[in-house]
């Protein structure tokens, strides 16, 4: 309850609002001082058919600019009960005739969302990625192609361009069974098909091994201090001339790191969290070796614990 002016009782009374009708209601007197006020809370109710389900969403998803009508067609369902044979068989056939043009995309679109929260992707890499394949689904020059690896393409280089860039590895786990080559195949048809639309060549983005650290280092459970201490490592070995990839370079940094703490980490375990294998990092850290007096912080390791490094 709450005061209101009430023009009958000429003075401020006690007010009562009755939620069921909009109105609002002097509590002296009775007269109605506001009628079929709009009521802006949350509607917590369900529209769903099954009277046990409690989803207390009230309209539909947002529309969607990449599909023809803006994702905002109607599905018939199958409904229940006895009726539910002739209902479906009736409805579906008309439903049927008039097909929706956009179903593959739309298929194709819950993959991509089904990979990207596999992988604990963003709302906005998901979007990027389906607008790609929208792009190279309108050139009409996919057809024949692994579906698959199209769309996992996709999604390895939204990735890329919105710099959360995942390895081929990471991205092949959720792929439904596309192997490496068929994405890497993929992904070049895709930057081709883009850079003749676009009459330019498609930013890809650059990757650092400083993309991969926090999210392996996560994966081995290392505390902060050395998840700190392999962030500052792998940002000064940018400054040498070591000629291997990122993500190789990340798993030498972590097992140097993890070399130095007192909670040391087997090559294999550091093998199967970042995806290189033991033999790579072996390698990445006999090119790091000469230089982790430089590398490694000071307020992290001192001298002689880098020279208790086992020589590679």
């Amino acid at each position: 309850m709450s005061d209101a002016f009430c023009s009958d009782c000429k003075k401020q009374t006690e007010v009562v609002f009755d939620h069921s009708a909009g109105d609002t209601v002097c509590s002296e007197c009775g007269l109605v001082l506001e009628s079929h006020s709009i009521d802006e809370t949350s509607e917590w109710r369900t529209f769903a058919n099954e009277s046990g389900d409690n989803d207390p969403n009230r309209v539909g998803g947002p529309s969607n600019p990449l599909l023809t009508d803006g994702g905002l067609s109607t599905v018939i369902a199958k409904p229940n009960g006895s009726g539910g044979e002739f209902l479906s068989s009736s409805l579906g056939r008309w439903q049927n005739r008039g097909s929706n043009p956009d179903r593959a995309l739309i298929l194709a679109f819950k993959t991509i969302a089904t990979m990207s929260d596999r992988l604990g992707l963003v709302a906005t890499i998901k979007d990027r990625a389906n607008e790609i394949y929208k792009r190279v689904e309108d050139q009409k020059s996919s057809r024949g192609r692994n579906q698959d690896a199209l769309l996992a393409a996709c999604l390895y280089i939204a990735c890329r361009q919105e710099d959360k860039p995942r390895t081929v590895k990471e991205i092949c786990s959720v792929a439904n069974g596309a192997t490496k080559k068929e994405i890497g195949r993929a992904k070049e048809y895709i930057v081709k098909q883009l850079g003749l639309e676009n009459g330019q060549s498609v930013e890809m983005g650059t990757i650092h091994a400083g993309d991969f650290m926090r999210r392996f280092c996560s994966n081995l459970g290392m505390n902060n201090q050395a998840v700190k201490a392999a962030q500052e490592a792998v940002q000064k070995s940018e400054e040498f001339d070591i000629r291997r990839s990122p993500i190789s370079i990340a798993a030498a940094v972590i097992y140097i790191i993890t070399q130095l703490s007192d909670d040391k980490k087997p090559l294999k375990d550091i093998s199967l969290a970042t995806g290189v294998a033991e033999g790579t990092i072996r390698n990445s850290y006999k090119d790091l070796y000469p230089h982790v007096s430089k590398i490694i912080p000071n307020w992290y390791a001192k001298e002689e614990d880098l020279k208790n490094l086992c020589s590679p």
